[in-house]
């Protein structure tokens, strides 16, 4: 069945996706230096993946893979590092041309391609052993359902997604106490952000494209749109912990990684997911 990618005449979701690319291209810069990123330890030899995906994701005999929204690159260079050959796309020319510095401030060999997440299939015009999805992602893009057709048309047969995200869970909670503010399900429209200066990375930074447009997506519609697309769904997993303080709420640990505090009941705030594409049948005509 041939791929089908829904094609935008909304002037809105333009003006919203221009507004988002303005919004990476410019923090790219500011990431390139932030410490956030822990850049200088990934030259150094550390990996920018969390150990949870060291240790439940086999490579095995997969030779190729590709990162979707692979932003400046530090986890696209740590899965080149494990020995498999890897291209890094991205939408924003600006996060590429860090990723391409830091990689050869590795000496880490990656393809880097600058293209729209859902025009992916168009430009690469080739199928990889392993499609990534890393975190913080899937909130940016509107069209779950296109995104799990992309990912197959880019998967080859036998090939597996994997995907690490914070939970939508996590989205819900307060920014000043321990208290569900957020509605968990969304109507599909965007939630829209502006003026607000800096970034995740680097509150500090001043910035002059400040608006930004992200989607909710509850776990069923994640978890449908990969299912919807053909791939079938080998394990998925939940975590209590994640690497990002997506609320003040959160304290960090020892092992440098937030979690709820100890005087409230723990929530996932971080999921990963493989899903493989099938094989195809062939049909036997009985004579």
């Amino acid at each position: 069945m041939p791929l089908i990618i829904k094609i935008r005449f909304d002037m809105e979701y333009s003006q919203l996706k221009l507004a988002n690319k303005a919004w990476w291209d410019e923090r790219s810069i500011i990431h390139g230096e932030s410490p956030f990123y822990k850049i200088s330890e990934l030259v150094s030899g550390s990996s920018a993946l969390g150990d949870f995906e060291h240790e439940e994701f086999v490579i095995g005999d997969a030779e190729s893979l590709l990162h979707l929204q692979c932003h400046i690159g530090t986890d696209t260079i740590s899965w080149a590092r494990r020995g498999v050959q890897v291209t890094g796309l991205d939408f924003s020319e600006s996060a590429l041309i860090q990723a391409q510095r830091i990689a050869e401030s590795c000496g880490v060999e990656v393809s880097w391609v600058a293209a729209d997440v859902y025009d992916a299939p168009l430009v690469l015009r080739d199928t990889y052993d392993i499609v990534y999805s890393g975190k913080g992602a899937l909130p940016w893009l509107d069209d779950l359902d296109t995104w799990g057709k992309v990912v197959s048309k880019l998967l080859k047969p036998g090939g597996r997604l994997y995907l690490v995200e914070f939970h939508p869970i996590s989205w819900i909670l307060g920014d000043g106490e321990w208290a569900i503010v957020h509605d968990y399900f969304s109507s599909g429209q965007p939630h829209i952000e502006s003026e607000v200066q800096g970034s995740y990375a680097a509150s500090d930074a001043v910035t002059t494209f400040n608006t930004t447009a992200e989607w909710q997506h509850t776990l069923a519609e994640v978890i449908s749109a990969v299912a919807g697309a053909g791939l079938v769904i080998e394990w998925f997993h939940e975590f209590p912990f994640t690497y990002f303080q997506q609320s003040p709420i959160l304290e960090v640990n020892d092992e440098g990684v937030y979690e709820v505090p100890e005087q409230y009941a723990r929530i996932p705030l971080m999921y990963s997911l493989c899903a493989r594409k099938p094989f195809a049948h062939s049909s036997t005509r009985v004579m």
